[in-house]
């Protein structure tokens, strides 16, 4: 594999049976994944003679052998290989040998090893990968540096930096090292909620190989991705130096569904962009860090709408000035940032469409003119909405938490200021509009809401920007006393469909944008599907099957098999045998199993 292919996508296997880890290393194959990377750290009892040509006999793809030192990982994890270190390094020259296709070698010890390999009489095409893991920080560009330097002079074949990532502008330095390789392959990783983009983006900055767990739950380190999420939404194995940055600016960013509409949206266009989440600390910082021209386009959520106001000074269009808050950024040609607000627009059309499909609408020029538009928050959606509905000559009230937030908003629009453990009792008149613009009844915390349902009998539209879930307590609660319901889901889509413009200069494919969340990708877990499928015959190849034996005899308490088909979803069947299974009794070829 030379340097001048694309970015490799590893799958980390991290099963605790040789068995199990035969049946990922398949899986792994049909997710996708160029290079599996054999945790054996991770197995009990694992007999580096006996196992690993299992494991390396008729492979379906390149496979790297990694037994993790202990000493190489994180100090409280429990992890890492358990025998010692001279039986650690003899299955790693064992593995070496066998021709495995990549070995991992700590640098504390590549040195030495790697110099006895290549002295040795052993033939063997392996290449070396010398890794580094920094749990506790990214220590600056110097030291990154100077420790590249000495893991190349070990005279391994590929260099494995991975740090931890305290902050996302930290990640900037990875991507420099990586863009500094000089030819050299190079994997450059940060671990942690904020290092997530170092993964996503490996490939732009000219990274080796990039890492996507199999499965959530079978990540084998923070911050990792799926290979599913890699290749179906983020498309990193199109993905090149060329490649337009755009993302989602907030804290918290992973509930975020943009990366999935937006991505679609390049896709379907065959743009050459990405869409990535931004977990930021500081917006000024971020900003300021990653100001190079290909990072073009930010859609910016709470609680930095505000911050962006600010950061694009001059530069912002007037329904952004207006309401004082900046949902999208654009760095134009010349480095300027430009501040736009597509949320008033997103979300009052939406509400404005709701009251016509509904039968409320009163007035040819806006079903909002003379209603009573109350607006739960007073942050940077909170003002777009209290803009937007006082544009469209609506009577505007304003509710907060913080009282003094919601007089400012009120004041700078010409509302109504109202506390918000008064908002229950806030009845001057039925047939008003309600507006939720705060976080309350955001996934993790589904069946929380800002109001009582009592509180809403008042109301004949209630509109949540809350898009995760699409239904949320409040819109629950909306349709049980009978008002129409409109979900932030639609001011999401409306939003976004001018932020796409915005970033590439065309305008969106919306139906295939709409589609990319009505028919989200399905992972290839091996697991079964929801819907139950009918019964039906299927092939499991000879290699899964001889994947229970162990070369000694196994008495097999279960047989797991799994095949994905076509439009996504995938079997599994176990059973329970309890016999003693010889090498003649394995079938070759293929068979079928019926369930």
């Amino acid at each position: 594999m030379e340097r001048s292919q694309k970015c490799l996508i590893c799958t980390p296997l991290i099963a605790k049976t040789v068995n199990e880890m035969l049946f990922q290393l398949q899986l792994a194959k049909e997710s996708g994944a160029d290079v599996a990377e054999l945790r054996v750290d991770h197995i009990t009892d694992f007999n580096a003679e006996s196992d690993l040509p299992l494991l390396l006999k008729d492979r379906p793809l390149p496979v790297i052998v990694t037994p993790r030192a202990k000493w190489e990982c994180k100090a409280d994890s429990n992890e890492g290989y358990e025998g010692n270190e001279e039986a650690r390094q003899d299955l790693l020259r064992k593995a070496y040998e066998l021709g495995a296709d990549y070995i991992d070698v700590e640098l504390k010890v590549a040195g030495e090893f790697v110099k006895k390999l290549k002295d040795s009489s052993i033939k063997s095409s392996t290449k070396i990968i010398v890794s580094n893991h920094n749990w506790e920080l990214t220590p600056s560009q110097e030291e990154i540096d100077a420790t590249i330097e000495q893991m190349w002079a070990t005279g391994g074949d590929i260099v494995k930096y991975v740090t931890t990532a305290k902050d996302i502008t930290d990640v900037a330095r990875v991507f420099h090292f990586l863009s500094e390789a000089k030819g050299r392959p190079t994997i450059g990783l940060a671990m942690g909620p904020t290092g997530m983009i170092s993964r996503l983006l490996s490939p732009k900055f000219g990274g080796y190989l990039t890492f996507g767990a199999l499965s959530k739950g079978q990540e084998s380190a923070p911050g990792q991705p799926t290979v599913q999420d890699l290749i179906e939404v983020y498309r990193v194995k199109s993905m090149d130096r060329e490649t337009v940055v755009c993302g989602v600016v907030g804290k918290p960013v992973y509930h975020s569904k943009g990366p999935i509409l937006h991505n679609r949206g390049f896709a379907e266009l065959n743009l050459n962009y990405v869409y990535v989440p931004f977990l930021v600390d500081d917006f000024a910082h971020f900003m300021s860090v990653y100001s190079e021209s290909d990072f073009r386009g930010f859609s910016v959520t709470i609680p930095y709408k505000e911050d962006a106001l600010r950061l694009c000074g001059d530069k912002v269009e007037f329904v952004a000035k207006g309401i004082g808050a900046v949902n999208t950024v654009i760095r134009e040609k010349d480095g300027e940032l430009k501040g736009y607000n597509t949320d008033c627009e997103g979300a009052l059309s939406a509400i404005e469409d709701g009251l016509r499909h509904s039968g409320l609408a009163t007035n040819s020029e806006s079903p909002l003119k003379d209603k009573l538009f109350v607006v739960i928050g007073a942050g940077g959606a909170g003002k777009a909405l209290a803009y937007g509905a006082k544009e469209r000559h609506a009577r505007v009230a304003v509710a907060n938490r913080n009282y003094e937030r919601a007089k400012t908003l009120a004041e700078s629009v010409g509302a109504e200021a109202i506390e918000l453990e008064k908002l229950a009792d806030f009845r001057p008149e039925t047939g008003m509009i309600l507006a939720n613009s705060t976080s309350i009844g955001m996934e993790p915390e589904v069946t929380k809401s800002p109001i009582s349902k009592d509180a809403l009998s008042a109301y004949s539209l209630v509109f949540d920007a809350v898009y995760t879930p699409k239904e949320t307590q409040l819109l629950k609660d909306a349709i049980e006393i009978g008002a129409v319901d409109v979900s932030g889901e639609e001011m999401f889509y409306r939003q976004a469909f001018a932020q796409f413009k915005y970033f590439t200069g065309v305008p969106a494919p919306e139906r295939a944008m709409r589609d990319a969340l009505s028919s989200p990708p399905v992972a290839h877990k091996g697991t079964l599907p929801t819907r139950t499928p009918p019964p039906r015959t299927f092939p499991v190849s000879a290699q899964c099957s001889i994947g229970m034996f162990n070369g000694r005899g196994l008495r097999v308490s279960q047989f797991v098999c799994a095949y994905p088909f076509k439009n996504g979803w995938s079997f599994s069947h176990s059973a329970h045998f309890g016999m003693l299974m010889e090498r003649s009794q394995v079938p070759s070829g293929s068979f079928a199993l019926r369930y």
